[in-house]
């Protein structure tokens, strides 16, 4: 038997990416998001929305470019710190973490992160405070263990370890409890990150 119930997403897992932007000074600033899906138009693109205020998308409507990473379970305590420090914060990025430039556009990418795409705006829509982006995939960035053709997709997925949330909860590729949205970013202060 079903019940009905008010409108959620409580128990249907989204995949986590962590998103780069440049300042305006040049620096760089990175956002925790998973409101994430992929649409067919000329080519494969991919659908994004932040519905709050954010310096991550005050960047993106002013530079219409932004990189998205998938969050794993090595990248997750950075990744719960950048979703739970305003990037509004000046000393958000006075934090030990390898960055380099993306190949075709210019956005921040995280070293350690082995899948990351190069996006670039190509229609905004806005309702009710939020911003809901179609992007056009301009480039992909992967580990070359991605890349080994030998290797069969759920070998790469248990290598990698991508990150899901369900009701403010974190989640292993395999199903286990990572902890609680807010709590591993503590581990950063600890390692003296």
């Amino acid at each position: 038997m079903k019940k009905s119930l008010p409108a959620s997403n409580n128990f249907c897992p989204q995949t986590l990416f962590v998103y780069g932007t440049y300042n305006d000074d040049g620096t760089p600033d990175f956002g925790l998001f998973c409101w994430v899906s992929y649409y067919w138009g000329e080519n494969l693109g991919v659908m994004a929305a932040i519905c709050q205020d954010k310096r991550t998308r005050d960047n993106i409507r002013a530079n219409g470019v932004f990189s998205m990473g998938m969050v794993t379970e090595e990248l997750l305590p950075l990744a719960d710190y950048f979703g739970g420090k305003s990037g509004y914060d000046e000393d958000k990025m006075n934090i030990s973490v390898g960055i380099e430039k993306g190949h075709i556009l210019n956005v921040p990418v995280l070293e350690k992160c082995p899948w990351t795409f190069e996006l670039e705006v190509d229609k905004t829509f806005q309702d009710n405070g939020v911003d809901v982006y179609l992007c056009k995939i301009r480039n992909v960035l992967a580990d070359e263990a991605l890349c080994d053709v030998s290797v069969n997709a759920e070998d790469k997925l248990n290598t990698i370890r991508p990150v899901h949330t369900v009701g403010g909860t974190y989640f292993s590729w395999d199903g286990r409890s990572l902890g609680k949205w807010g709590e591993l970013k503590k581990k950063l202060n600890e390692n003296g990150n």
